[in-house]
């Protein structure tokens, strides 16, 4: 998918430049081998091959080939784009789930902007169908601007973004709000090298990991907070709660009291990051200090997105059939350390029984879903050296560690769980000590980090501390934290983040002071 896009732009570079040519006679002829011919068929068919039922990036990528001349003639080119069922963006959002839409929730920009293109490129022969999309333009366009914050970034995503620029000029929308404001967003967020990033920035979520990973979990005989994160709380604390959603969101339709993963006007509201936020507090929040009115918004929230199955999704309870809006068992185990962090704090009555019964049903769910030989398979997280791309260390990791005050709390199920999936993880820890996305994989620090926070109260010792020297030599004494692309946006979008392995590593370093209880500050971690 990346190489036809870029093969798509560079068919657009300046023919006199021979930079551009030797780049575009490579990808050609890495494509032809893939592929094996660059007939416009061949390339429809591999690229709906690989996204399946979900046209979010299927369409905009062939309609960029379309653009660029990479698919032929205009007179045949469109035939081998989508057409999306655009019109249907002007129904009322309740009806979404059953009219099964061929795009994720949180994709309707590229839907409108997709589907507007492609119908003013080849209209469809049925003069009723045309009639009406023609119609409902200017409504669509109107929604556009609804959907779009003021900075012009759907998403905070410049890949969605530009997709929804390059179609809006395409069809000859290039002077609508929408597609100016667009194109201002993708101006103001080019990096110095050229480049853009799948998201602007993810400070939400990253905060909210960081003081996971450096505040102990509030427990009898729990380590004391460091002096420095202590004075630092109050603010922490009070920025976190400035960033709750406290509206209907007009991208998601999601009800007030979710978080987000910026801090940025284009960020909507989800599970993972609203969960996230829930567990931040309660470790930010002393004890004797009264319960922001910030939390039983958010655990309402996340109680009101639960699945008849009883896992979490992301942005809406029940969307559709496509993998992004779907339960997943990181989601639902983040949303359970949610649950039981706040439960000691939430007094007799109809919320109390709703996370009972949601806790109840969350462990049912991660019983169903965890693979035979103890694993978990995570949403948003990946690994690009599976061939399915799955990375269930993250997700067994994610699981085990969130099962640890429930197995300590005998709740039903916990126990058996938390011990398959320790074994799991066990297991998949290679000859080197490290962890990879599974057995005989090649290590990261993310990968590595994550493993040992979550066993750290049981692993055996020389488990623990080879992985710990592991992370010593990759780290070079904690003094270099290089990236691996473990991210996994949607539509297989791969991402590095650079505070993963910072923050993962002191997630594991608190974690095995805790096992071992020994006080950390600052400067004084070293190989246990």
């Amino acid at each position: 998918s990346t190489t036809l896009l870029a093969w798509s732009a560079l068919a657009l570079a300046p023919p006199a430049d021979t930079t551009f040519a030797a780049a575009s006679a490579r990808a050609t002829a890495w494509l032809q081998n893939e592929l094996g011919c660059l007939e416009a068929g061949a390339i429809r068919k591999a690229v709906l091959n690989h996204y399946g039922g979900d046209r979010t990036f299927s369409a905009p990528i062939l309609a960029m080939c379309a653009l660029s001349g990479r698919l032929g003639p205009e007179s045949t080119a469109w035939h081998q784009v989508p057409q999306l069922p655009f019109e249907l963006a002007t129904a009322p959002r309740a009806l979404f789930r059953i009219l099964r839409l061929e795009v994720v929730s949180y994709a309707l920009p590229a839907l409108i902007a997709i589907g507007l293109l492609r119908h003013r490129r080849l209209p469809t022969r049925n003069v009723l169908r045309r009639w009406f999309r023609d119609r409902v333009t200017g409504a669509l366009l109107a929604r556009l601007r609804r959907l779009q914050p003021e900075h012009g970034g759907f998403l905070e995503a410049a890949p969605l973004t530009g997709f929804v620029a390059m179609s809006l000029a395409a069809a000859g929308l290039g002077d609508s709000i929408p597609a100016q404001r667009a194109k201002e967003f993708l101006r103001q967020h080019v990096r110095a090298d050229g480049s853009w990033p799948i998201d602007t920035d993810l400070a939400t979520w990253v905060t909210v990991q960081a003081v996971k990973a450096l505040v102990p979990t509030p427990a009898p005989g729990a380590l004391p907070c460091p002096v420095w994160l202590t004075e630092a709380a109050p603010a922490i604390r009070a920025w976190l709660i400035s960033q709750q959603h406290r509206d209907v969101h007009p991208f998601t339709g999601a009800r007030a009291g979710g978080w987000g993963w910026t801090d940025r006007a284009g960020a909507v509201p989800d599970a993972d990051d609203t969960a996230g936020a829930l567990i931040a507090l309660r470790r930010l929040t002393p004890a004797d200090a009264n319960r922001p009115d910030a939390v039983p918004l958010g655990l309402d929230w996340l109680l009101d997105i639960q699945n008849r199955d009883g896992g979490i999704p992301t942005f809406c309870r029940g969307w559709g059939r496509l993998p992004f809006d779907r339960s997943c068992p990181d989601l639902t185990a983040h949303a359970l350390a949610a649950f039981t962090g706040w439960q000691d704090t939430e007094p007799p009555g109809k919320r109390a029984r709703r996370m009972a019964r949601a806790t109840s049903r969350a462990i049912r769910y991660l019983e169903e879903t965890q693979a035979a030989d103890g694993s978990w398979t995570p949403l948003w997280f990946g690994s690009q050296q599976r061939i399915d791309h799955a990375n269930p260390t993250y997700g067994t990791a994610t699981v085990v560690r969130a099962l640890e005050p429930l197995e300590a709390q005998d709740v039903p199920g916990a126990a058996a769980l938390r011990a398959n999936g320790t074994t799991w993880l066990l297991a998949a820890q290679g000859n080197d000590g490290g962890w990879g996305a599974g057995p005989g994989l090649p290590a990261s620090i993310e990968e590595t980090a994550l493993a040992i926070a979550a066993i750290a109260d049981r692993a055996p010792a020389e488990c623990l501390d080879a992985s710990v020297e592991w992370l010593v030599n990759a780290t070079d004494n904690w003094q270099r934290f290089p990236a691996a692309p473990i991210g996994l946006y949607f539509a297989s979008l791969w991402y590095d983040e650079q505070l993963y392995p910072v923050v993962f590593s002191a997630a594991a370093l608190t974690a095995l002071a805790s096992a071992r209880h020994q006080a950390v500050e600052p400067g004084s971690w070293s190989t246990p």
